[in-house]
C-alpha cells in the first residue's frame, strides 16, 4: 500500500494546509447540516484551499509504505492516466447504467457511480447538481464503483470500477471538483471495497484490512485486521473530535468497535451469523446491525456493548440492503430484496445517550401501533417471534430490486433510492402508522425536466 501526493499537486505545504473541517473564514464553506439544493454554485463548495503554481512546484512526491507491504513491491496496475485530459458528456443520450449509490453525511445529498463517471444530487428538493461523466476518454472506460461525499465540500473519494474502470480497482483517487482532477491517491495491493470520509480522517476498507489515514498529508494512522468482508462494511462517526469506527471483528457475527477518543476497542457478538449490514449514529454512540438471515435487526449501545433493542422485519429470510437512523434516533428505516422499506420506533434512553428528541416523542413510542405483536400477551408461552417488535410504517417497492433508505430533512419523511435510478419521497404517520404515503417518484437519471 502505497499513499502519493504527486509532484503537480495542488495540497499546499502543512503550514497553509487548511484541513477539510469547513474553515470558518471561508465564504464558500458550507455547515455541515446547509439543506441548500447549491443550485447557485457549479460544483460542491468549498474546503480545501488550493495551493498557488509555486507551491505546487516545490512539493516532492512522497510515498510511504506500511508494515504489512513493506515485504514486497506492491502488485503492477493498469496505466490509467488519474486526470484525463478532456471530461465531457457522453455522445450517446442512453441511459448509464448504475454500479454504486450512497448518500451524503447528513442525508441531503446522494452520488452515484456509473459505468461513465460519476453524479452529484440534492435530495430536497431533488435536483441534480453536477456530473463527471469520463466515458470516450482514451485514458480510461468511465467507471466509478464507489463515490464518497465529505458532506457537502468539492473533496470526493473515487474508486473504479464496472467493466471498463476508469481507474484501478487497488486505488482511492482524491478527487476536486473544483480542479476537475485527482490531486491525490492511496494504491493497496488487493480491490478497495469501500471508503469512509470524515473532515479529518479517510478510511479504506479492502477484504480483511482497514487502514485509516490523516486527511491532511495522508499519513497512515491505524490499520485493523477483519474477518472476510467482500461488501466492505465500514462506518465512522461525524462529530469532530470524537471518532468512532464500527467494522467486522474477527469472528462470524462480531463488531469491532473502535473509539479513538478513550483509546478503547470493544467487541460486540451481535449474531451467530455473518453480519451483511450496519448503521452508526453521527455521535457513534448507537449501532445498527443486521446479519444474513435478515430476520432480525439489533441495536447497541458502542459504548458498552449492551443490546439496546431487537426488532423483526420478518420470519422468512432476506437479504438487507441498507439501515438508517434519524437524525434523532428516534427511528430506524430497513431495506431488503422482500421490496418492502420498514421504519422502526426505537425505544432508546435518549436522555442516557445524549440525544435530543423532539418533545412528544416519548408518547409515541409508547402508543405506536404495529411495535409489538398483538399476541405479546402470550409472551414467554410460545416462541419469542410473537413477542417481537414489528415495524411502524411500511412503503412496498419492487421485489428483488437492491434500494438503499435515509431519513429526509422533512419531518417523518424517507428517502429511498434505487439501482435503476428511482428516486422515492414518502411520508410515515407516526401516530397511526401503516402503509407511507408516497409524495413523490422520479428516474434521477433522466433529464432534470423531467423531475
Amino acid at each position: 500500500m502505497t499513499s502519493t501526493l504527486p509532484s503537480s499537486s495542488p495540497w499546499p505545504d502543512s503550514n497553509s494546509f487548511v484541513a477539510p473541517h469547513m474553515s470558518e473564514n471561508s465564504p464558500q464553506a458550507l455547515e455541515s447540516d446547509d439543506r441548500s439544493s447549491l443550485s447557485d454554485l457549479s460544483d460542491i463548495s468549498s474546503a480545501i484551499t488550493a495551493a498557488t503554481a509555486d507551491n505546487a512546484e516545490h512539493r516532492a512526491e512522497t510515498s510511504v509504505t506500511s508494515p504489512a507491504a513493506a515485504a514486497t513491491t506492491p502488485t503492477t496496475v493498469q496505466n490509467i492516466n488519474p486526470n484525463p485530459t478532456s471530461i465531457s458528456l457522453p455522445v450517446d443520450s442512453s441511459t448509464p447504467n448504475i454500479l454504486y449509490l450512497s448518500f451524503n453525511q447528513d442525508h441531503g445529498c446522494f452520488a452515484a457511480g456509473t459505468d461513465r463517471g460519476f453524479r452529484i444530487y440534492n435530495c430536497d428538493p431533488l435536483r441534480e447538481i453536477f456530473r463527471r461523466d469520463f466515458a470516450g476518454n482514451a485514458n480510461g472506460g468511465g467507471g466509478i464503483c464507489v463515490v464518497q461525499m465529505l458532506f457537502r465540500c468539492n473533496i470526493l473519494a473515487l474508486v473504479g470500477g464496472g467493466p471498463e474502470p476508469q481507474y484501478p480497482l487497488n486505488k482511492v483517487m482524491i478527487w476536486d471538483d473544483h480542479q476537475s482532477r485527482c490531486i491525490g491517491e492511496l494504491s493497496f495491493r488487493s480491490e478497495v471495497k469501500s471508503v469512509r470520509l470524515r473532515r479529518d480522517r479517510i478510511v479504506v476498507v479492502l477484504a480483511q484490512k482497514i487502514f485509516v489515514y490523516n486527511f491532511a498529508d495522508l499519513k497512515l494512522l491505524h490499520q485493523i485486521e477483519t474477518v472476510a468482508n467482500p461488501k466492505g462494511l465500514c462506518e465512522v462517526s461525524q462529530v469532530s473530535g470524537s471518532m468512532v469506527l464500527v467494522c467486522p471483528g474477527l469472528q462470524k457475527g462480531q463488531v469491532r468497535v473502535e473509539h479513538y477518543a478513550s483509546k478503547r476497542t470493544k467487541f460486540i457478538m451481535a449474531h451467530d451469523s455473518r453480519i451483511v449490514c450496519f448503521a452508526l449514529t453521527n455521535d457513534g454512540r448507537l449501532l445498527a446491525t443486521a446479519s444474513s438471515k435478515g430476520t432480525l435487526v439489533r441495536v447497541f449501545n458502542t459504548l458498552d456493548g449492551s443490546l439496546v433493542q431487537e426488532v423483526r422485519r420478518g420470519a422468512d429470510r432476506a437479504e438487507i440492503y441498507s439501515l438508517a437512523f434519524s437524525s434523532t434516533a428516534q427511528w430506524l428505516a430497513v431495506s431488503s430484496d422482500k421490496g418492502t422499506v420498514h421504519v422502526f420506533n426505537l425505544k432508546v434512553d435518549s436522555a442516557a445517550l445524549g440525544v435530543d428528541r423532539p418533545r412528544g416523542a416519548s408518547e409515541s413510542n409508547a402508543t405506536s401501533p404495529s411495535a409489538v405483536s398483538h399476541l405479546s400477551f402470550i409472551r414467554g408461552v410460545l416462541p419469542k417471534y410473537f413477542s417481537s417488535e414489528w415495524s411502524v410504517a411500511q412503503f412496498r417497492l419492487q421485489e428483488g430490486l437492491q434500494h438503499i433508505v435515509a431519513f429526509g430533512h422533512q419531518k417523518n419523511t424517507v428517502v429511498i433510492l434505487g439501482m435503476d435510478g428511482s428516486f422515492y419521497r414518502c411520508e410515515f404517520d407516526a401516530a397511526a402508522g401503516g402503509e407511507m404515503t408516497l409524495l413523490e417518484h422520479h428516474s434521477f437519471l433522466k433529464p432534470e425536466e423531467n423531475f
